[in-house]
């Protein structure tokens, strides 16, 4: 698919291996900048495994490994040398479950910054402000910042996990499924979110829901078995799809 926006992700020939199971296969995929990307299909059929070779997650995995090209900006992020804890910083991830730590609100969102070396408590101050703004819930949570953290209901919480990638100002946000375990007004919160954080980051974002991927994405991805059966704009996918498989997967046929 050619889009006349920026790059801001290029994948070439991605393929991915869990020991001797190969789960990618030969992706190539432009993802533009300032976007929402939803990346579709049934369980286990790669879309998380991709997600995670945008910041190297795979790595930690024993016995995974990875050959192909991805660019961000441009840069080989598999090459040599690459900073690890710098591209994490560049490309923040937001999981299924939301995982704050049992730290107070204010501590949740300044553990990023303090690990790579901000110590100013003005500057931390403004960090936590604008973080949370950025997340939907400064006006919440601002005046009990020093409560714990695991007092926040669902929504609220996975809300603050958004705020604890921001903080560290990345580039790309990656989004694994990130409302699928919350009530249905928390979900349209997270929705309305992702909408207004992509005028200053480019959005990757898993999901089941492909309603959820109608009216949050820009770009849609299916994949199936590993593969990449189409990537293209999400109307266009949605109402005339360019694969019989992806019409039969979005139209309830199987998956």
């Amino acid at each position: 698919m050619v889009t006349n926006l920026p790059t801001k992700i290029e994948t070439r020939d991605l393929n991915v291996y869990y020991d001797t199971t190969q789960a990618l296969f030969g992706i190539d995929m432009v993802i533009p900048k300032n976007q929402v990307t939803a990346l579709i299909g049934p369980s286990g059929c790669g879309k998380s495994t991709f997600l995670r070779s945008l910041n190297r997650m795979n790595d930690i995995i024993l016995n995974a490994r990875t050959e192909g090209t991805i660019r961000i900006d441009d840069q080989d992020i598999y090459a040599s040398g690459v900073d690890l804890a710098d591209l994490r910083r560049r490309v923040g991830m937001v999981f299924q479950k939301s995982n704050p730590f049992p730290k107070s609100l204010y501590e949740n969102v300044v553990y990023g910054p303090k690990i790579h070396g901000v110590r100013d408590r003005q500057t931390l101050d403004e960090l936590v402000e604008k973080s949370l703004q950025g997340a939907g819930l400064w006006e919440e949570v601002k005046d009990r910042l020093e409560k714990s953290a695991m007092e926040l209901s669902g929504g609220q919480q996975q809300r603050l996990c958004i705020a604890r990638a921001l903080a560290v100002e990345p580039e790309i946000l990656l989004m694994d499924e990130p409302a699928s375990a919350l009530d249905p007004k928390s979900t349209a919160r997270i929705e309305d979110l992702i909408g207004e954080l992509r005028e200053n980051y480019t959005i990757v974002i898993v999901t089941h829901n492909m309603q959820q991927a109608a009216r949050v994405s820009d770009y849609t991805a299916f994949f199936y078995e590993g593969h990449l059966i189409e990537f293209g704009e999400t109307q266009t996918l949605f109402t005339k799809p360019g694969n019989q498989q992806t019409e039969d997967y979005i139209t309830g046929r199987f998956g």
